[in-house]
C-alpha cells in the first residue's frame, strides 16, 4: 500500500536561514499522526511544502504516491488542509462558503456531503449565518468542514483547537475520529500534548528543522527512563531509612518515591509492612507525552530517538 505522505530528504531555506534539514518521513495510509514541536521549529513550513503551497530547496514530497510538484492537481485533490489562520471570505454564508469550495474542485450536486458536514460539526443553526457574525470557534468547524468537501483521503490539522472551547473540541474530535476509522489519513499539529497522546499512533518531533524523534506514542514514553514515581500517604507520616534515599519530596503530608520498574513497588510496601506503617493513599504517577516531549527538546537537536 502507498504512504499517505512520503517525504524525503526535504530542505528548506529562506535566503541564509536553514528552517528543515534532510526530512524523511513517511505517514502510512489510515494513521492518525502527530507532528510536535516548539514554535518555530518548522512544522507549519513542512506542512506547506506538502501542500505544494511553499518550494522546497530540495527533496521530494508525494501525496498517495503523487509528486506534489509534477503531479500537483491530483496531490491537492488528496489532500485537506486545516490552517492555523482563520482565514476566510465574509461576504458568504457557511453552507455557501461550502458549496463554492466544492466548486474549486469541480464537484457538483455536493449539497447531501456539505450537509452531513454541517450536521457532524454541529453546524445546523450557523448554516445560513454569515461567516463574518461567527464565533472564532465556529469559524474553526468551517475551517474544518471546509477541508473536507472534496472527500480527501488525507487530513492536516494545523493546530485545530487553538481558541476552541471544551465543547466545541470534544465534536471535532469525534467527529475527525470518526472520519479516521472510515479509513482518512489524519496528520495533527497541537500544543495540546494530551491530545496528541490520546488520539495518535504515532509521533514525530521537530526541533530547529529536524526531526529529533519518530515513534510509537507507546514506545517514545516507554523509552523514558525517569519520571515513574509513587505518592504515599502514611501512618505515621514517616520513612523507614532503607526507603530514604529514593525520596524525591515529602510534603503536604504526602511522600513521593522515585521508582525505576514496576517490581520495586512489592519492595517498598514489604519495606513499610515490616515497620508497621500504614498506607492511607497510594498513587502511581507515570511518564506522559509531555514529559517525553520536554525531555527530547532539551537534548541537542543532533540526537534523534
Amino acid at each position: 500500500m502507498l504512504p499517505a505522505i512520503e517525504v524525503k530528504q526535504v530542505c528548506k531555506r529562506f535566503g541564509h536561514l536553514r528552517v528543515l534539514t534532510d526530512i524523511e518521513l513517511e505517514i502510512h495510509a489510515g494513521e492518525f499522526f502527530a507532528l510536535l514541536g516548539p514554535n518555530g521549529a518548522g512544522k507549519t513550513t513542512l506542512i506547506s511544502i506538502i501542500a505544494g503551497l511553499t518550494l522546497a530547496n530540495s527533496g521530494s514530497v508525494n501525496v498517495m504516491g503523487q509528486d506534489v510538484i509534477t503531479q500537483y492537481q491530483q496531490a491537492r485533490r488528496n489532500l485537506g488542509i486545516v490552517p492555523q489562520e482563520l482565514v476566510f471570505d465574509p461576504f458568504f454564508t457557511v453552507r455557501e462558503t461550502l458549496l463554492i469550495q466544492s466548486g474549486y474542485y469541480g464537484i457538483k450536486d455536493n449539497i447531501r456531503w456539505v450537509d452531513e458536514i454541517i450536521e457532524r460539526l454541529d453546524l445546523n443553526d450557523k448554516a445560513n449565518a454569515n461567516m463574518r457574525a461567527l464565533s472564532g470557534g465556529m469559524k474553526r468547524r468551517v475551517l474544518v468542514a471546509q477541508a473536507l468537501v472534496h472527500k480527501p483521503p488525507v487530513i492536516i490539522l494545523d493546530e485545530p483547537t487553538a481558541g476552541v472551547d471544551v465543547e466545541l473540541r470534544q465534536t471535532l474530535w469525534n467527529f475527525i475520529q470518526q472520519l479516521n476509522q472510515d479509513g482518512h489519513t489524519i496528520v495533527l499539529t497541537t500544543h495540546y500534548l494530551e491530545e496528541a497522546e490520546a488520539l495518535c499512533h504515532r509521533v514525530a518531533m521537530l526541533k530547529e528543522g529536524k526531526i529529533v524523534a519518530l515513534d510509537s506514542t507507546q514506545n517514545l514514553i516507554g523509552k523514558m527512563t525517569t519520571g515513574n514515581s509513587l505518592r504515599l500517604r502514611l501512618s505515621p507520616n514517616t520513612l523507614p531509612v532503607k526507603l530514604q534515599a529514593l525520596r524525591i519530596n515529602h510534603s503536604s503530608g504526602l511522600v513521593e518515591l522515585r521508582i525505576e520498574n514496576y517490581a520495586q513497588i512489592e519492595s517498598i510496601l514489604s519495606a513499610l509492612r515490616s515497620e508497621r506503617i500504614q498506607i492511607l493513599e497510594m498513587h502511581l504517577q507515570q511518564p506522559d507525552l509531555e514529559d517525553v516531549f520536554v525531555n527530547i527538546m532539551k537534548k541537542s537537536g543532533s540526537e534523534s530517538i
